[in-house]
Parts: structure tokens; sequence; C-alpha cells
């Protein structure tokens, strides 16, 4: 019997240590250089690729089923992708979902993403987790022309996160006001009509359904860039202030996202954040931020709240974490991860003040976390009465 002549790789990804993955390209064609994670969700892989705190990495995706519900533009978490390309175990398969509206591999094309297919994922995210997390370079070619020396090079000379303001990459150019809320069966997003807190939202990197949440919750929400100062804040005459998700290393946002926060943090406004916002806020606080190994991404991450001892199913994105131990005075850590002992969340004693490191907004599955929003609110209507 004559052997199966296997398809010649038309994509590749190469790591800064030498080792290359081969497998099949989709989406579009070329080459991109970044460091590259893995993420554990069985589900949204479009709103992953959309989320702006993925800007600068390449998403291995643990779940073999992507693409097979397809994209539509209601998922989309901001315009267009910032992740810079996705590995996958199997191919993309046609999409087999009402509420489709493109196919995955053309909705990457069509905004200059990289993907390749046929992997082992489960290799590739052992190594992540025992190495760390690894600069690459992935390239796609119809031809399975490669330069595996170069490319290997490329990634050697990736600069990496540590160090780098990407916020300002992902930011708006110019302030708007949202007022989409959550959606909801069978009207789908709708708007807020009787907001009852005026909120400053700054935007590190932030996904829309935070700001949707934001809305739900009764917010009138008006969004400002992350250079924002305090005085441009507070001329807005806000009832709380939310600081966004985002990208990069938060040491460095935070030379012009700090002093921000501190300004507002003399004026008793109530304060909610999430993610990046979580880290800039603790940096304004006095505490000290890491990079972490692999960092957290997925959407089955258990955090405990301490003060009730509530264990949370989570979703998470971050590759830097706050340093628990650099807590100052006044600031109580309330939240933690299972699987790490990792910081998830801080308030401050004597503010009404307070952030989470993981995504109520995200909804994995249940909605355990999304009274974090109501929780905001609450606190806006008692500074209010």
């Amino acid at each position: 019997m004559a052997e199966t002549q296997q398809p010649r790789p038309t994509a590749c990804l190469a790591l800064a240590d030498g080792t290359v993955f081969y497998g099949m390209g989709f989406g579009a064609t070329g080459e991109t250089q970044a460091e590259l994670c893995f993420n554990t969700a069985m589900s949204g892989y479009q709103e992953i690729m959309t989320d702006p705190s993925y800007a600068g990495q390449i998403v291995t995706f643990t779940f073999p089923h992507v693409g097979n519900v397809g994209v539509n533009p209601e998922d989309d978490e901001t315009q267009d992708p910032v992740a810079d390309g996705m590995v996958v175990k199997w191919m993309p398969t046609e999409p087999s979902n009402w509420r489709a509206a493109e196919r995955l591999s053309d909705w990457l094309a069509k905004r200059g993403r990289i993907a390749i297919g046929g992997v082992d994922t489960r290799r590739l995210t052992r190594a992540i987790r025992t190495l760390g997390a690894p600069h690459v370079a992935l390239a796609h070619d119809p031809e399975g022309n490669f330069d595996i020396a170069g490319l290997v090079e490329r990634a050697r000379g990736f600069p990496g996160l540590t160090g780098r303001d990407l916020a300002r990459g992902v930011t708006c150019a110019q302030s708007y006001r949202w007022d989409e809320m959550r959606w909801a069966w069978p009207e789908g997003h709708v708007r807020q009509t009787e907001a009852r807190h005026r909120v400053v939202a700054i935007d590190y990197g932030a996904k829309r359904n935070i700001l949707r949440s934001l809305a739900s919750a009764g917010c009138e929400v008006t969004v400002l860039p992350a250079t924002a100062t305090a005085e441009d804040v507070l001329a807005q005459s806000p009832d709380g202030v939310f600081l966004s998700n985002g990208p990069g290393d938060p040491a460095a946002t935070g030379e012009y996202a700090v002093p921000m926060i501190r300004g507002v943090l003399e004026k008793d406004v109530p304060m909610f954040g999430i993610c990046l916002g979580h880290q800039m806020l603790a940096l304004a606080l006095g505490a000290q931020t890491q990079k972490m190994n692999h960092g957290h991404h997925g959407a089955n991450h258990p955090v405990k709240e301490l003060e009730t001892g509530k264990v949370e199913i989570t979703s998470m994105n971050h590759g830097f974490a706050v340093d628990s131990q650099t807590l100052p005075t006044g600031v109580l850590e309330t939240h933690v991860s299972l699987f790490d002992g990792s910081n998830c969340g801080i308030r401050m004693t004597d503010k009404p003040v307070f952030s989470v490191q993981h995504h109520p907004e995200a909804s994995p599955g249940p909605q355990d976390s999304y009274y974090l929003f109501e929780r905001f609110a609450a606190s806006m209507d008692k500074a209010s009465a």
C-alpha cells in the first residue's frame, strides 16, 4: 500500500530556544513576533482575540474546537483583533451556529492576524507552564518556504512585555459616551435610559462587555483615554471612577496612570478597577507588581473571597500580578487565586475603593463575580446619600 503523502506545512512557530512547531496556516499570511501564552477557555475565542489585554501576545488555545461557531460582530470586545496570532490543535471547521456571520479564517485574514493549526498544543502548553511564556515568531506562507534560523533569531529579538507600556497603543483616541447594556434575550443589547450615577471609565484597553456591565448597573459612562489626568477626570464631576483592563507592564503604564489615580483618591471618589486597573490602583496605593511565569489565561480559575469564604469560578487574563507582600497599611487583600495563592483583589479600609484581578464581566458559564459591579454602584449610592 502506498504511503499517504503528508501535506507540506504552510505555517511554523519558532521559539527563542530554537524549538520549532510546524502546522497549517490560516488567516493572514506573513510573520509576527510576540510573547506566547495559553488560554484554557472552552469558548469565547472571538472575545479572546479581540481583548486588548492580549496586545503583544500570541494565544495558544488548549481547547481544540476553535472556529466551530464562526464569528459575528456582536461578540467583538473591541473593533478588531488585538492578539497578534493564534495557535490551535485542529484546523477550524465550517461554522455551525445560527449567529455566525463569517468564517474565523476569513475574519482573521481581513484583519491581518496569523494563525496556525495542527499543532500539538498539549506539548506546547506543558512547555509554557514549565519554562515560562516564551518569545516566538509565527509565520504563514502558503508555499511553505521558511527561514527557520531567521525566525528563531527574530523570536530572540522580541523585546518582551516587561517594561513596556502597551496601553497607549490600545486606548481610545478621544473621550466618548457609552450607554449600551449587556445582552439579554430577546431584545439583545438595549440602551441605558435611567442612569443613577455618572462614571468615568479610564480606558487602558477596555473590553466592551465591561462598559456594558457598568451601564447595566445603572451608570452613565464617559470613557477617557489612558493618559487622562486627574484634572480631566474630575472635570466630569463623576460619582465614581472605573479603571479598565489592559495590556503590558503595569509599572510602565503607571508612570502616567499612578499620578492620575492618586489625584482622584484625594477627593474620596468611589473607585473600582479590573485587571490592569487593579494593578494600577495597587501601584498608586504603594504596592508593587511582578511578572508571572506564564500568567493566568482562562475561564476556569477559582478565586476565594477572603472576607466571606466564598469561592468564585472566574475568567482571567494577566501576565503580571500584584505582590500582596507589598500592600501597605490600610489596604486589605480581599481575593486570592486558589491555583497559586496570588493576589486577586484589594480594598482600602477608609475609602470606597476596591479592585479585582479577574474579569467579573466575562461570565465564564455562571456569573459568580457580577456582584462587583453592583457593589460599585452601591458605593456610589452611599457616597451620594
